[in-house]
């Protein structure tokens, strides 16, 4: 069992070793189920795998554009094990 401390403002900090039990990383999210007998469960949430869920996920990720050239060399060089 772990014990959390809540902070002032009502949050709570997860610990590494539970964060990679559930399997998230930043920027992922977690279901929270309040159960009738007081206790909570924490799971990650599911990926619905929809095309509404991958619409803008690269959205800030690429500061500049590259060509199309400058694509196919980085996939040459990736096939070539380069990178």
């Amino acid at each position: 069992m772990t014990t959390l401390t809540i902070t002032a403002k009502g949050q709570i900090t997860l610990r590494k070793d539970i964060l990679q039990a559930l399997g998230v990383r930043p920027g992922d999210k977690v279901d929270v189920q309040v159960l009738p007998n007081g206790q909570v469960t924490l799971s990650r949430t599911r990926r619905s795998g929809s095309i509404e869920g991958f619409i803008g996920v690269l959205h800030d990720k690429v500061t500049t554009p590259v060509s199309i050239d400058e694509m196919n060399e980085a996939i040459a060089a990736g096939w070539a094990g380069e990178q």
